[in-house]
Protein backbone atom coordinates (compact mmCIF):
# COMPACT_ATOMS: atom_id res chain seq x y z
CA UNK A 1 0.00 0.00 0.00
CA UNK A 2 1.38 3.40 -0.91
CA UNK A 3 1.58 6.32 1.49
CA UNK A 4 -1.52 8.04 0.11
CA UNK A 5 -3.57 4.86 0.52
CA UNK A 6 -2.33 4.39 4.07
CA UNK A 7 -3.12 8.01 4.85
CA UNK A 8 -6.65 7.62 3.52
CA UNK A 9 -7.17 4.34 5.42
CA UNK A 10 -6.02 5.78 8.75
CA UNK A 11 -6.86 9.47 8.65
CA UNK A 12 -3.19 10.37 9.07
CA UNK A 13 -1.45 12.76 6.73
CA UNK A 14 1.41 11.55 4.53
CA UNK A 15 3.64 13.94 6.46
CA UNK A 16 2.64 12.31 9.77
CA UNK A 17 3.31 8.86 8.30
CA UNK A 18 6.79 9.91 7.22
CA UNK A 19 7.33 11.31 10.73
CA UNK A 20 6.20 8.02 12.33
CA UNK A 21 8.57 6.19 10.02
CA UNK A 22 11.47 8.49 10.86
CA UNK A 23 10.71 7.92 14.56
CA UNK A 24 10.94 4.15 14.00
CA UNK A 25 7.28 3.46 14.76
CA UNK A 26 6.40 2.12 11.30
CA UNK A 27 8.43 0.73 8.43
CA UNK A 28 8.10 0.52 4.68
CA UNK A 29 9.90 -1.05 1.82
CA UNK A 30 10.77 0.85 -1.33
CA UNK A 31 9.40 0.08 -4.76
CA UNK A 32 11.74 0.21 -7.76
CA UNK A 33 10.65 3.83 -8.37
CA UNK A 34 11.46 4.82 -4.77
CA UNK A 35 7.87 5.01 -3.56
CA UNK A 36 7.18 3.75 -0.06
CA UNK A 37 5.26 0.50 0.16
CA UNK A 38 3.54 -0.30 3.46
CA UNK A 39 2.24 -3.66 4.60
CA UNK A 40 -1.54 -3.81 5.05
CA UNK A 41 -1.05 -4.42 8.79
CA UNK A 42 0.59 -1.02 9.13
CA UNK A 43 -2.87 0.57 9.14
CA UNK A 44 -3.64 -1.04 12.52
CA UNK A 45 -0.34 0.21 13.90
CA UNK A 46 -0.97 3.76 12.64
CA UNK A 47 -4.48 3.80 14.12
CA UNK A 48 -3.01 2.74 17.47
CA UNK A 49 -0.31 5.40 17.26
CA UNK A 50 -2.94 8.03 16.51
CA UNK A 51 -5.08 6.79 19.41
CA UNK A 52 -2.18 7.08 21.86
CA UNK A 53 -1.27 10.53 20.57
CA UNK A 54 -4.90 11.66 20.81
CA UNK A 55 -5.02 10.88 24.54
CA UNK A 56 -1.99 13.06 25.20
CA UNK A 57 1.01 10.76 24.89
CA UNK A 58 4.10 11.83 22.96
CA UNK A 59 5.93 9.90 20.24
CA UNK A 60 8.58 9.02 22.81
CA UNK A 61 5.83 7.62 25.03
CA UNK A 62 4.34 5.71 22.09
CA UNK A 63 7.72 4.12 21.40
CA UNK A 64 7.37 2.24 24.70
CA UNK A 65 4.23 0.58 23.33
CA UNK A 66 5.94 -0.89 20.24
CA UNK A 67 5.32 -4.53 21.28
CA UNK A 68 1.54 -3.99 21.36
CA UNK A 69 0.95 -1.53 18.51
CA UNK A 70 -0.16 -4.25 16.12
CA UNK A 71 -3.11 -5.44 18.23
CA UNK A 72 -6.40 -3.99 19.41
CA UNK A 73 -5.11 -1.51 21.97
CA UNK A 74 -8.43 0.18 22.61
CA UNK A 75 -9.98 -2.93 24.17
CA UNK A 76 -6.86 -4.68 25.52
CA UNK A 77 -6.02 -4.58 29.20
CA UNK A 78 -3.23 -2.04 29.78
CA UNK A 79 0.11 -3.27 31.03
CA UNK A 80 1.59 -1.96 34.29
CA UNK A 81 4.32 -0.26 32.23
CA UNK A 82 1.74 1.37 29.97
CA UNK A 83 -0.23 2.60 32.94
CA UNK A 84 2.94 4.03 34.44
CA UNK A 85 3.75 5.89 31.25
CA UNK A 86 0.20 7.27 31.07
CA UNK A 87 0.27 8.36 34.71
CA UNK A 88 3.63 10.07 34.23
CA UNK A 89 2.33 11.92 31.16
CA UNK A 90 -0.80 12.96 33.08
CA UNK A 91 1.40 14.40 35.83
CA UNK A 92 3.36 16.40 33.25
CA UNK A 93 0.13 17.72 31.71
CA UNK A 94 -1.27 18.62 35.13
CA UNK A 95 1.92 20.55 35.97
CA UNK A 96 1.75 22.44 32.66
CA UNK A 97 -1.91 23.28 33.20
CA UNK A 98 -1.16 24.53 36.73
CA UNK A 99 1.70 26.70 35.45
CA UNK A 100 -0.46 28.14 32.67
CA UNK A 101 -3.31 28.80 35.10
CA UNK A 102 -0.95 30.68 37.42
CA UNK A 103 0.37 32.75 34.52
CA UNK A 104 -3.17 33.51 33.40
CA UNK A 105 -4.17 34.56 36.91
CA UNK A 106 -1.15 36.87 37.19
CA UNK A 107 -1.97 38.47 33.84
CA UNK A 108 -5.64 38.89 34.76
CA UNK A 109 -4.62 40.50 38.07
CA UNK A 110 -2.21 42.87 36.29
CA UNK A 111 -4.91 43.87 33.83
CA UNK A 112 -7.35 44.34 36.71
CA UNK A 113 -4.88 46.66 38.45
CA UNK A 114 -4.48 48.71 35.26
CA UNK A 115 -8.25 49.00 34.81
CA UNK A 116 -8.64 50.19 38.41
CA UNK A 117 -6.26 53.11 37.73
CA UNK A 118 -8.15 54.34 34.69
Amino acid sequence: MRIGELAKATGATPRALRHYEQAGLITSSREHNGYRDYDERTAVRVRNIRHLLSVGLTLDDVRCFLPCLDGDMTSARPSPEGLGIARDRLAVLDARIAAQTEARDRLAAALGNLSARE
